[in-house]
């Protein structure tokens, strides 16, 4: 650890005005704490797609939170010229770019990366990063399998660093309150959560494999995956439709519901059993090279008996509930039930048709001294910042072990969808009971120099 990071480490006084609860701190108050302006080098890791709402983020944070984006990292050097344009206009400061994230790791003046790669990289990256002294953001689902997910989990704890998961809705204001109003009794006795992913998507195409373009260096995209010849169909952003990259719309956009739901129902353990079922529909696998169904409802029970229940369409649909809701959560309890959509939440007594509670209307725009919370907000990054100065964990919105568990519900969602079969699960060993059929599904064959180890 270097001299400046034992500063960082050392310069603030314990978790004073640090912990925010959510709400925003003011320039003055954040000024006024030890050590708090010493600055924090940050490097992003995957530019493309969601990696540029972390370079926006970041560099929003520049004065806020003293935040310096200091590197740009992306197996895919084409994008290297557009993103460090972004950087330097917002910043002032231009980036560094590197294709080989282990090469950002080396850098001692980084303190904390942030992961927008596929998510068959989340574990390794992470657990990489942790060893080598960073602290991690890492994007949704917290990992690709369940094994991976309890080995970040471990490399958080032993490294002693703070991994927090892009669950955002974790630092939206109305979304925060809609889960104490739950937690608190509102709808009564909560014994059901519904997440809802209506994102109708139709078929990317199909292409015969080829010769990756020179700009990608296509052994590093892989990675952890077995080894598969280029296909143009595969990469940027349609490995989400493929298992051996990505996790389908369920383990996609599902992951924010899901955490939602298990937030709501106030279950901190695995549920122990769950049954997925569902395909692809309106699409022709000659004409698209899909394998993640399109459509699935999953059901899982909790050993109390209550239920969470989840539903992805992918085709065309209609939303539900009085707010139409259609990427959001429906709960039910003995007194009545709540919706949510987006930050927009509504309570509702038992058949009573207007509602008895909602969310609060919040002004559009923060003062310039404040973070605004929204979705996919700075709000949730700059948590994880002060929680690297805090030094503990307890202050981040979503800790990696709170990811893990909300992520655990779409991955064995899908071991059941590709089992065919209703499964209990153990949520003490984190596998299934006698079915090693479905415990091969919860880790994967990892290729040479990409291993997920057993000993983090």
């Amino acid at each position: 650890m270097t001299k400046r990071r034992e500063f960082i480490k050392k310069s603030v006084l314990g978790t004073a005005g640090i912990a925010m609860a959510g709400m925003s701190m003011s320039a003055k108050s954040y000024a006024s704490i030890i050590g708090a302006n010493e600055r924090i080098n940050v490097a992003v890791i995957g530019i493309r797609g969601q990696g540029s709402n972390h370079i926006d983020q970041w560099c929003a944070l520049k004065d806020n939170r003293n935040v310096r984006l200091k590197t740009l990292c992306d197996v895919d050097e084409q994008y290297y010229p557009e993103k460090s344009k972004i950087v330097i206009e917002k910043t002032g400061v231009t980036p560094l770019t590197e294709w080989d994230m282990r090469k950002v790791f080396d850098d001692q003046e980084i303190d904390a990366v942030s992961f927008a790669v596929p998510n068959h990289w989340h574990a390794l990256g992470t657990i990489w990063a942790c060893q080598a002294g960073k602290h991690v953001y890492v994007e949704k689902p917290a990992s690709h399998n369940v094994f991976e997910g309890r080995k970040m989990v471990e490399a958080a704890r032993k490294y002693n660093r703070r991994v927090q998961v892009g669950f955002q809705n974790r630092s939206i204001a109305n979304v925060m309150e809609a889960i104490a109003f739950l937690h608190q009794g509102g709808i009564g006795d909560v014994y059901m959560a519904r997440g809802l992913c209506y994102k109708p998507r139709n078929s990317f195409g199909i292409a015969p494999d080829g010769t990756a373009p020179a700009s990608l260096h296509y052994d590093q995209w892989l990675g952890p995956a077995a080894y598969q010849p280029y296909n143009e169909k595969k990469v940027h952003y349609n490995w989400h439709w493929h298992w051996a990259t990505g996790n389908g719309d369920t383990g996609n956009q599902g992951p924010h519901q899901f955490d939602i739901a298990r937030w709501g129902l106030n279950k901190n353990e695995h549920p122990v059993t769950v049954y997925s079922s569902g395909g692809i529909y309106g699409i022709s696998p000659t004409e698209c090279s899909q394998e993640t169904p399109n459509t699935q409802t999953s059901i899982f029970k909790y050993a109390d008996g209550k239920t969470l229940e989840f539903e992805t369409r992918g085709r065309y649909t209609n939303g539900e509930s009085s707010l139409g809701v259609e990427i959001g959560n429906i709960f039910y309890g003995t007194e009545g039930y709540l919706e949510l959509n987006g930050s927009t939440w509504r309570a509702y007594k038992q058949n009573e048709k207007e509602p008895f509670a909602m969310s609060k209307k919040r002004e559009e725009a923060a003062p310039s001294n404040q973070v605004l919370a929204a979705p996919g907000g700075a709000e949730h990054y700059a948590n994880f910042l002060d929680a690297i100065r805090s030094e503990n964990n307890e202050t981040l919105h979503c800790d990696i072990e709170e990811g893990f568990k909300s992520s655990v519900l779409p991955l064995i969602a899908n071991v059941s969808y590709l089992t065919q079969r209703q499964l209990h699960f153990d949520g003490k060993t984190e596998k299934f009971v006698k079915d090693k059929a479905a415990d091969k599904l919860l880790t994967r064959d990892y290729r040479a120099g990409f291993v997920v180890p057993n000993q983090v």
